[in-house]
């Protein structure tokens, strides 16, 4: 989350006076290509260009710019030189550019100055270095549109990432609704605080349900039951259950594989970057369980000392990333980091605190299947399969055994292999004897595309190129976003606000507000500036401690493992009502507060000057 997002849109709109286009600027479909005429790819590409202007005719306006392979200087000079001619006849140079056999060389640029009447050796003439000009534009063009490789293509201003088969441009150019749905949800998920806002919109859906007349069946259909039956034996849970259990352990996986990532090769992998979001986690939740116990210090409420404790990092980092410039990266670098730190010491509360009765046998089962998931990983097994049916076995054994079932997706993480990174020039060249080889057959008679032994092939080559564990994440991250915690939101968060919910639960609605409201930021501001006096931390000179106070406010932002620790800590329905409210209310000051305070800070550079 703290890299810069790339570009999918074009950086400027064609310009029928500056772009070289072919049919009219105001067409209903716009194909934008930013190409090499080194690029072997862009000249196999060419024949889709002419596909698509013959189906589509006037409705199509197809606009080439330059973006010549790096580190080609022979490219470079193609682009040049086709700029350097009489416009009129810039197509016809670029079509004998694209449609010759083998590479590009030094005859083939000697065939276009030809073509277009001009030397090749004059260099110094005010076209030449007009030409120049105009290549540079159409690079940076190229970079400031997120192209990373040619040939790049733009349909209606939005970069194409799919594949180049005609059937695929077709749905593309014509905006079909699978194409449509498509782009929608990358869009939205290419959004940072797209994750946040998902969960809000589950939660006040959730809190509006409850409070309509429905409200009732809504709250019994979470609680209907069903399982299976084995033999004599029935395993039957709630459907509130089969979520919080069940569905919530791929969050817990997912949190478990960042864990992992952060203290491999992230911003937790050495002490030094690690120890201010360290100390400044550990404030965080020690100071906010303490006020609770100090409000709360005594009685069947008290078990609740847990709910201030976590930090909702979705909601947190959305506001940060919605704030854009006003916050510097290393603080949502920092944010993000404390946060894993918190996820960890939420996990160690819930195994510890917030389980049932302990059963020996089936802890000991799962201990087994754990020295499998070991030896897997110290055998150097890099399928997936495996580790997830292990998974599913070890989650009903930390069931049956006692401890919260999401636990097992934690453990789980913790044995997903890495893998040394690949030697991406040998796949890369693999990849292209096999596709070269298999080109040679196209066309073929009773043969309709690759054979099952290359695509085997190349599905070997694509798992290589990123090691299992990074793939679940990948793959399982955007589930526990989009759907996991949304589900779990729209089971959890209804509640009804009644005035009879705030009777006699006055004292646990303050020990969990003051937790989240005071003492997230109050803990995790105080450790911090405890490290750094004890000289245990350095605080980045890139934002100022103002920030770091408004950070602390958004980290009393306590959702899904608040509401999760306290359906684990309050049995009563009631109970867990209030602690419900409380949570949502401090949550919207905490945010609110945050807001305010990083709004209008400044970093230290700013506040020099």
């Amino acid at each position: 989350m703290e890299g810069t997002a790339v570009s999918v849109r074009l950086d400027r709109p064609v310009d029928p006076d500056s772009d070289h286009i072919l049919g009219s600027h105001g067409a209903q479909i716009s194909l934008v290509e930013y190409g090499s005429y080194a690029c072997p790819h862009c000249r196999a590409a060419n024949d889709r260009i002419i596909e698509a202007r013959e189906k589509l005719g006037d409705r199509l306006c197809y606009t080439f710019r330059h973006r010549p392979v790096t580190g080609s200087d022979l490219a470079r000079r193609a682009a040049e030189l086709v700029e350097r001619g009489d416009p009129t006849k810039f197509w016809d140079a670029h079509e004998l550019l694209m449609t010759r056999s083998g590479e590009l060389t030094e005859e083939d640029l000697r065939a276009a100055a030809s073509l277009l009447g001009i030397s090749l050796e004059d260099h110094d003439s005010g076209t030449a270095h007009r030409a120049e000009r105009h290549v540079q534009a159409d690079i940076d063009s190229a970079r400031a549109s997120g192209v990373v490789f040619t040939p790049g293509f733009f349909i209606n201003g939005r970069r194409y990432d799919g594949p180049w088969d005609e059937s695929s441009f077709a749905d593309a150019m014509f905006n079909r609704l699978g194409h449509r749905f498509r782009t929608a949800a990358l869009d939205f998920a290419g959004w940072a605080p797209s994750a946040g806002i998902l969960l809000l919109l589950a939660s006040l859906l959730a809190v509006a349900i409850t409070n309509m007349p429905m409200g009732p069946a809504f709250e019994h259909f979470w609680h209907e039951t069903f399982g299976f039956n084995f033999a004599s034996r029935a395993f039957n849970l709630s459907l509130l259950h089969w979520i919080n259990d069940g569905l919530l352990t791929i969050f817990f996986l997912v949190v478990g594989l960042e864990i992992k990532r952060e203290f491999t090769v992230g911003h937790l992998s050495s002490l030094r970057l690690a120890a201010l979001p360290i100390a400044a986690a550990i404030g965080g939740m020690v100071v906010p369980a303490l006020l609770y116990m100090l409000v709360i210090p005594s009685g069947p409420l008290a078990h609740g000392w847990g709910v201030p404790m976590a930090t909702d990092t979705a909601f947190a980092v959305a506001l940060i990333v919605m704030m854009g410039n006003r916050v510097p990266v290393e603080l949502r670098i920092f944010l993000t980091a404390a946060a894993i730190v918190d996820d960890i010491g939420s996990i160690i509360v819930v195994a510890i605190f917030y389980s049932g009765a302990i059963q020996w046998a089936y802890l000991a089962a799962g201990v087994a299947v754990l020295v499998v998931l070991a030896l897997l990983n110290r055998w150097r097994v890099y399928s997936v399969a495996p580790y997830i049916l292990l998974g599913v076995v070890l989650w009903a054994l930390v069931h049956a055994g006692g401890l919260h079932a999401t636990l097992a997706g934690v453990l789980l993480a913790l044995f997903i292999p890495t893998r040394p990174p690949p030697n991406l020039k040998s796949l890369i060249i693999q990849a292209n004897v096999i596709m070269q080889t298999e080109y040679k057959h196209a066309g073929e008679a009773l043969r309709h595309g690759p054979s099952e032994s290359v695509l085997r092939s190349l599905d070997a080559i694509h798992d290589r190129l990123e090691s299992p564990a990074d793939r679940l994440l990948r793959h399982a991250g955007a589930r526990s976003s989009y759907i996991v915690l949304p589900i779990f939101a729209f089971a959890n968060a209804g509640v009804a606000f009644s005035f009879d919910v705030f009777k006699g639960h006055e004292p646990l609605m303050m020990a969990i507000s003051a937790g989240l409201l005071i003492g997230k930021p109050l803990g995790l501001v105080g450790a911090s500036a405890l490290a750094v006096w004890l000289k245990l931390a350095d605080k980045p000179a890139e934002y100022s401690w103002r920030q770091l106070i408004g950070a602390g406010a958004l980290a009393g932002i306590g959702f899904t493992m608040s509401l999760f620790i306290a359906g684990q800590a309050f049995a009563a329905p009631a109970d867990f009502a209030a602690a419900k409210i409380a949570v949502f209310g401090a949550s919207v000051l905490s945010a609110i507060l945050g807001v305010a305070i990083l709004w209008n800070a400044r970093t230290p550079d700013e506040a020099a000057k």
